[in-house]
């Protein structure tokens, strides 16, 4: 069986590395490498220092220029550094060429995000989801990566004619994908007939960018205890709730949050579980509003939803830490008049953009609380009217 070890320990040291490529500024890849540094820091790592180079396209060997390549490498020795991250994914030959420079680990943005997903799989389909997107990652960068792979049945036939070791390998990573994927459809299977037994109730999914709140509002709504904390990915498993409003009971689901650069296997493994997503009959998409990039992870969740094919449906659109965007833009001496303008002109802008379909909110501080009841509550109850018109009298 080929054994893969979790990539980070404990408060390893790690440098981050960004290319500012056309069409980006260096404010963006700022803020592209502020997120990889937390999901450093959610993996277990601590950022030391973030190295940025503005080049047209990727170097085809070591991905940054030779140049840079060698100031990574001087910091790297002279501080002691456990392992260098890039923000955009490598090729298993780059980073190769670039280990050999550098002489410590290194890793890309898709290898760190599968890493905290595999610790933090709980339930079966999480775990075999996480295993199988880890598999096929690994696939395309065997030759790059290592030479010799701990082998399940190695000895008498498990090497076919003139195989080399690391077309033997290869022939491992797909027997194991192959499985996986069997295996997965039988956990799908299981949990297509689980969502088929829940009955004719309207069916509601939390989704958002990763860290925007949804499991503290989805406890706030069912009065559940789902795990929450502030960290990317703090869910991975699609947990549902029976929620009852003024006589009127829905199912509500909270969901894994999206991400930039979500490893695409990583997404293709998990269609099953955002399941949810596309059977849902009304979306709630929970925005951080205090967040500097809150409209580009926006369109991120969008662009994710149009993949899954669930982008035409009734959406709320729930901007929540408003306690966190009033500490953040108003200052002390900023007259209560003009931060009323602000607020006025930030939700006249909002509403027009989502037809009066959304609603400002501190989940934390439960601020706004009950008109989001009341929204959902509405919106419910006309998913109702419309899909199933028998059973309304009953919820008034």
């Amino acid at each position: 069986m080929i054994e893969k070890k979790q990539i980070i320990k404990k408060e390893e040291k790690a440098v981050l590395v960004g290319l500012i490529q056309k069409e980006q500024t260096e404010e963006q890849v700022n803020e592209y490498l502020d997120e990889l540094a937390f999901l450093a820091e959610t993996a277990g790592a601590i950022t030391i220092k973030m190295f940025k180079q503005r080049l047209q396209h990727p170097d085809s060997r070591t991905f940054v220029g030779k140049g840079k390549l060698e100031e990574i490498k001087q910091y790297v020795a002279a501080k002691d550094i456990d392992m260098v991250i890039f923000d955009d994914e490598l090729t298993g030959s780059q980073i190769a060429n670039i280990e050999k420079e550098v002489k410590c680990r290194v890793i890309d943005r898709s290898d760190l995000i599968l890493d905290i997903f595999a610790a933090r799989a709980r339930t079966a389909q999480a775990k075999v989801q996480v295993e199988l997107a880890q598999y096929q990652y690994i696939l395309p960068r065997l030759k790059g990566m290592w030479t010799h792979l701990e082998r399940q049945g190695a000895g008498i036939g498990s090497r076919g004619p003139g195989e080399t070791e690391i077309e033997t390998d290869r022939r491992i990573v797909k027997d194991k994908i192959s499985l996986l994927r069997k295996r997965l459809e039988e956990i799908d299977k299981q949990s297509f007939t689980q969502r088929k037994e829940r009955g004719e109730f309207i069916r509601v999914a939390l989704v958002g960018y990763t860290n925007v709140g949804k499991s503290t509002i989805m406890n706030l709504m069912s009065k559940s205890d789902v795990f929450a904390e502030n960290k990317l990915f703090a869910t991975l498993d699609t947990t549902t709730r029976k929620v009852v409003f003024e006589n009127t009971p829905f199912l509500l689901s909270d969901t894994v949050g999206f991400i930039r650069k979500l490893p695409h296997h990583l997404v293709e493994s998990f269609k099953s579980t955002l399941d949810e997503v596309r059977e849902a009959d009304v979306l709630l998409h929970v925005v951080d509003i205090s967040h500097a990039q809150y409209e580009d992870q926006i369109a991120v969740v969008n662009k994710t939803l149009q993949e899954l094919k669930a982008f035409d449906k009734p959406v709320v659109t729930i901007f929540n830490k408003m306690d966190l965007y009033k500490q953040k833009y108003f200052d002390e001496w900023l007259e209560d008049e003009v931060k009323e303008d602000i607020l006025r002109e930030l939700k006249e802008r909002w509403n027009g953009i989502t037809n009066n379909q959304c609603v400002f909110v501190s989940a934390i501080e439960k601020q706004n609380i009950e008109e989001l009841r009341t929204v959902i509550l509405h919106k419910v109850r006309d998913m109702y009217q419309v899909k199933y018109p028998y059973k309304t009298v009953f919820f008034t």
